[in-house]
């Protein structure tokens, strides 16, 4: 324990005594443990905590899978009521499920109304998550009844802001879109399933929407049993699916059922993404091993001779090693410590820019694993930047060390080789990491580009949250509707104005057709399209073009003859040798009207700027929508958009002012112009590009910092050669040229390794790029020659220093 004492007061010596080495060691260690610290700590809060429920490895989600022949190449859909309680009854491998949907209320009290978003549950969701209210109870199976579903429990947040935190909130009521709510509970801080309820209310089914089989609008959990699998679990719902296709062919041929775990269908979607990025710092972190390991390789063949001294008194050459590594290990360590300042700033940015965007964002922090990982990777990083170096300078002959003293005429070939390869790693990496940043930036300037089928400029966008009881008849909702357009289109500076229940690239309802001339199947056969209800001056307003036909207007009432306006894609699956116009579909969750084709517009994208294929739609005029066949009409919300001639955000007050002068128990909800949703829309796309491009620009310094220290370093050693070669004859560009060159070998060599590593690892990111290939030649020849330029920069000043030494000083000091 004396000797490990006296080690580590020696190593301390050394690095007090190498102040501009232990600064810049511990600076690019910080850096690299640093950035791997707030990645790791995103990892490990969203892929490795254990979801914070009772046994959460029991917990699974229930999807329904469609007909291929109508959603190809979707696997997950919405459950069904009906289905649901049919699962509940015959399955034998779950202890519990519960069925869920989200609720929109609006929270009316003093002052303007708010917008609650909440989860509606059956009375089973907290004992199926394993979870209780930190105050007050849960539901109780009679309060999931219809007519006695008046409870309300509260998110942690929403009864801190709201609430003051208040323990007497129980028993207080809450008035949601006019209607009494008893505050039976809230829930801890972690609670946070769904992740957009701010309060949970019973589902309360009725018997008729517990019968509909064909509609999916909700979400359905399940605990499984003790020692049963999720392969078990997944056979037995397959047979039930089966028995149900034979029981009800109308509604559910075709449909199947899917079982995920809980993690899996929470994560699964961001999980390449993290591991890529978990990746791209382990990178970082491997060259700045590589650029630590230069850095003391430059240092130690002035600590040559005292190693030998050591050697000769009897020091056997692992305790040299020991003590080398102490060193290094205790720079990582201190790197370690500042990069945790780094990471805790790096993670604010991170929860500041994408707190939405990724699941549990609210866990990630500096927990005590994270604090583990960053003290387990320091010493692991010290151990790797120093162990080479200390292996070379502990190898050789003790008693040409003692002669020499690598003095001015000493050489170190072997040395040098050892420090360009480890310049070419440094290249090699930093290719690849810069190669991802490429694809992402081209990607993400393909996307923006990307036309969406409508034009977002000096647009903004307003969600009108109209409550359930609002309104009774369908006409209130739609006379409320045109009076609001009619008053935002008086205001100045407005040049039109249009509504739509579901913004494009965000989805929306899909609803199964049936169209004229076409053999009559069964609903669950019946291709089907996204269905969007939208009031006149939509296409005008979004700048859709028309095709064909005539636009919506104010003559297409409840009482006039029912029409659609229908996209280019969904005119050619259906008339791709025709006209479309004065065709008649039905819409089958509407059956009672035959509906008419009176115009096509082009296409546009409803889910996301990535997708490529045209998205089959059809419009229908918010005044013809009525009862339906799984239910009677509800008042629903819509997005109001509005065309401006002036900057959108100047005319928000005016707006909202017009909207509350019609009715003002409307909240008004989501104000923003629609170039900034699209861009919302491109947040994850944005997210790897960012965070790649800070890694390679990163990597890239490293580099730089690498190749400069090395040719310094060899320059230095070789000022003896150098006078040598000046006195002979040899120019100042012939200098110039020899250490640039040397310079550039490594460079090189490390771009072709890095490129052979890039095409290998292409495919890994080919679900992550759009409109390009992940091999884009383009961008391997940008980074490529990015890396050359950077190179020979960094190689000019060591070579300028080169030029400048007199090889009359050279040959007199000899």
């Amino acid at each position: 324990m004396s000797k490990m004492s006296r080690n580590l007061t020696f190593a301390l010596r050394q690095l007090v005594k190498s102040p501009g080495f232990t600064t810049i060691a511990i600076l690019i260690l910080a850096l690299g443990i640093g950035a791997n610290t707030a990645i790791f700590s995103v990892v490990h809060a969203v892929l490795l905590e254990p979801l914070p429920f009772q046994d959460p490895n029991r917990l699974v989600q229930i999807w329904h899978v469609p007909p291929q022949s109508s959603f190809p190449g979707m696997t997950r859909f919405a459950v069904s009521a009906a289905n649901f309680l049919d699962w509940q009854k015959q399955n034998d491998v779950f202890e519990r499920m519960s069925l869920y949907s989200f609720g929109g209320y609006d929270l009316i009290g003093s002052g303007k109304p708010e917008s609650i978003r909440a989860g509606r549950v059956t009375s089973e969701f907290f004992s199926v998550l394993g979870v209780q209210p930190i105050l007050g109870r849960g539901f109780s199976p009679q309060e999931d009844e219809p007519g006695k579903d008046h409870e309300a429990i509260l998110n942690w947040k929403l009864w801190k802001q709201r609430y003051g935190s208040d323990p007497n909130v129980i028993g207080r009521t809450m008035n949601l879109d006019g209607t009494p709510y008893v505050i039976i509970g809230v829930m801890g801080p972690r609670m946070n399933t769904p992740d957009y309820a701010q309060i949970w209310t019973p589902l309360g089914l009725t018997a008729a929407e517990a019968a509909v089989r064909g509609e999916h609008h909700y979400l359905a959990i399940a605990r499984l049993k003790p020692g049963v699998t999720l392969q078990e679990a997944q056979a037995r719902m397959n047979i039930i699916s089966q028995h149900l296709e034979q029981l009800y062919p109308a509604d559910d041929k075709g449909w199947g059922a899917l079982v995920l775990s809980m993690r899996e269908d929470l994560v699964g979607d961001i999980r390449p993404a993290l591991l890529m990025m978990l990746g791209a710092v382990a990178f970082v972190l491997l060259i700045a091993c590589a650029n630590v390991a230069n850095l003391i390789f430059g240092r130690a063949f002035a600590r040559r001779k005292e190693i030998a001294i050591r050697s000769a008194l009897g020091a056997s050459r692992g305790s040299v090693i020991q003590l080398l590594l102490i060193e290094s290990v205790i720079v990582a360590v201190t790197g370690g410590a500042l990069g945790l300042v780094s990471a805790h700033y790096g993670i604010e940015l991170l929860l500041k820019f994408f707190a939405d965007k990724l699941p549990r964002m609210g866990e990630i922090g500096l927990s005590t694993p994270v604090l583990l990982f960053t003290l387990a990777l320091s010493i692991l990083t010290g151990l790797l930047s120093g162990l080479l170096p200390a292996l070379s300078m502990t190898r050789g002959d003790v008693n040409e060390s003692l002669k020499q003293g690598l003095g001015r005429m000493d050489v170190d070939s072997g040395t040098g080789l050892t420090r360009s390869a480890l310049v070419t790693v440094e290249v090699a990496l930093s290719l690849v990491l810069l190669m991802g940043a490429g694809l992402m930036i081209r990607s993400l300037w393909k996307l923006q580009s990307a036309d969406p089928g409508f034009d977002e400029r000096n647009v903004l966008t307003l969600a009108l949250e109209v409550p359930r009881r609002q309104f009774t008849a369908p006409a209130q909702e739609t006379q409320f509707l045109t009076d609001v357009l009619q008053r935002v289109r008086s205001l100045p500076g407005v040049e039109s104005a249009g509504a739509i229940d579901d913004l494009p690239l965000t989805g929306g309802s899909n609803q199964p057709v049936a169209v004229e001339g076409r053999p009559v199947v069964p609903m669950s056969e019946q291709p089907e399209v996204s269905v969007r209800v939208i009031p006149p001056g939509y296409f005008r307003t979004m700048r859709i073009p028309f095709l064909e036909g005539r636009d919506i207007d104010s003559s297409d009432t409840a009482d006039s003859t029912s029409v659609v306006v229908i996209s280019k894609a969904m005119a050619n699956q259906f008339w791709p040798n025709g006209s479309a116009l004065g065709h008649h579909l039905k819409l089958s969750f509407f059956p009672d009207r035959e509906r008419v084709v009176v115009g096509v517009v082009g296409d546009v994208k409803q889910h996301g700027l990535d997708s490529t294929a045209g998205i089959a739609t059809l419009y229908w005029p918010a005044a013809q929508v009525g009862n339906s066949a799984m239910g009677p009409w509800r008042p629903y919300g819509l997005s109001l958009a509005v065309r401006t001639s002036v900057v959108p955000q100047t005319l928000t007050n005016a707006i909202t002012g017009a909207i509350a002068q019609v009715n003002s128990n409307i909240p008004v909800d989501n104000v923003i112009t629609l170039e900034d949703f699209v861009g919302d829309t491109l947040t994850q796309h944005s997210f790897n590009m960012q965070l790649l491009t800070i890694f390679g620009l990163l990597a890239l310094v490293l580099c730089i910092i690498g190749i400069y220290s090395v040719l310094a370093y060899s320059v230095k050693r070789r000022m003896r050669e150098i006078g040598l070669r000046l006195a002979f004859g040899a120019t100042m560009r012939n200098v110039a040229s020899l250490v640039v060159i040397q310079g550039m070998k490594p460079t090189l060599s490390g771009i072709a390794i890095g490129l052979g590593v890039a095409l290998a690892l292409g495919r890994l990111a080919s679900s992550m790029v759009y409109g390009i290939s992940s091999r884009d030649s383009v961008t391997f020849v940008a980074v490529t020659l990015l890396l050359i330029l950077v190179s020979f920069a960094a190689s000019l000043l060591p070579a300028l220093r080169a030029t400048r030494v007199d090889p009359l000083a050279v040959l007199r000091d000899e």
